[in-house]
């Protein structure tokens, strides 16, 4: 059975994308681009473009593509830094602040049909056991 676990767990996440991907077509957005907005709202607005690319774990470059492709729809914008001249902090714009409200309701749609049946007791003992396993998985780096 624990062999079978980390496939378990990547089957889940690939079909949860890919139905979000779904509801999230007419709006003309990407996955990655998606993705960067929500940990923009979560992670507070006004991060630099750094301090994004550590919450995301990815490259700088690759963020810089998708935050030209997010400022480009109109989703996001750059602002100056006042500590920092040479840095850029990102917000949602009106148009982004629409955008994510629509996607947290399709997605809390789609989480409340992929939960169905699934009691809050079962969903808690889920999450402690991805955080033992978070934990676990820091301690290798």
């Amino acid at each position: 059975m624990r062999d079978q676990f980390p496939f378990a767990v990547a089957r889940v996440t690939r079909r949860w994308r890919k139905l979000l991907d779904e509801r999230l077509k007419d709006l003309g957005v990407t996955q990655a681009r998606w993705t960067t907005m929500v940990y923009l709202q979560k992670g507070g607005e006004g991060l630099t473009q750094r301090e994004l690319a550590s919450l995301m774990a990815i490259e700088n470059p690759t963020l810089v593509r998708l935050l030209d492709s997010l400022e480009g729809q109109g989703l996001i914008e750059r602002r100056p830094c006042q500590h920092d001249r040479r840095a850029r902090r990102l917000f949602l714009t009106e148009s982004g602040e629409r955008f994510m409200d629509d996607l947290n309701d399709r997605a809390q749609a789609l989480r409340e049909e992929m939960l169905a049946g699934i009691g809050d007791d079962e969903i808690e003992c889920a999450l402690q056991v991805f955080q033992k396993i978070m934990v676990n998985a820091e301690r290798q780096q």
